[in-house]
């Protein structure tokens, strides 16, 4: 299940870092600006908000990490979850098997940033789309979340993550054009 909160603005900072783990807290407050704090702390309570619906568990999730730094459920092997967060959303995403998922704001880019991570095919299609930032947002969420699907993190070529994608990378842009994500589950699953 997919859990978004589009409304960054729209609760009291204070509070929730009160509510947040402590391991979670000491990670919001590293962002020096208010946003990444907001961001932060939104993405860890819409996990909280999940675990307690789709599992009952009330408890603060605490993380473990893996090599790359994917997070996992001390205590609860048996949930898969990711975070993201970008200016205008925070996004969790909650499942039975392995989970990617990358939310970013559509915005300008650099061209340079598109020649390292993207291949011949993906550079023309952002070339020839209507809107290339969106077009390059797109892509940059699918080769995002199916990195932290497996838990590799932006350790390998980016031009080759999408020449074999998992089955499930699904692609959504918000109803007001801000933000776009991309989320995939597992290959086998």
């Amino acid at each position: 299940m997919i859990y978004i909160n589009d409304k960054i603005f729209d609760f009291d900072l204070q509070a929730a870092l009160a509510e947040l783990s402590d391991q979670r807290r000491e990670q919001a407050l590293r962002f020096k600006h208010e946003l990444g704090q907001r961001t932060c702390a939104a993405a860890y309570i819409l996990l909280c908000e999940g675990l307690q619906k789709e599992y009952g568990i009330i408890e603060k999730p605490v993380f473990e990490y893996g090599e790359h730094g994917k997070p996992f459920i001390v205590g609860h092997s048996e949930i898969y979850f990711n975070l993201s967060h970008c200016r205008e959303a925070a996004i969790c995403i909650i499942a039975d098997k392995p989970v990617g998922i990358d939310i970013e704001s559509i915005r300008t880019f650099k061209h340079t940033l598109v020649d390292y991570t993207m291949n011949e095919e993906e550079v023309r299609q952002i070339e020839h789309a209507e809107r290339p930032e969106l077009e390059f947002t797109k892509l940059w969420t699918q080769k995002e979340a199916v990195l932290k699907l497996s838990g590799e993190g932006i350790s390998r070529n980016m031009k080759q993550v999408l020449l074999n994608p998992p089955a499930s990378l699904t692609t959504i842009v918000s109803p007001d054009q801000r933000y776009v994500y991309s989320y995939c589950y597992c290959f086998n699953s």
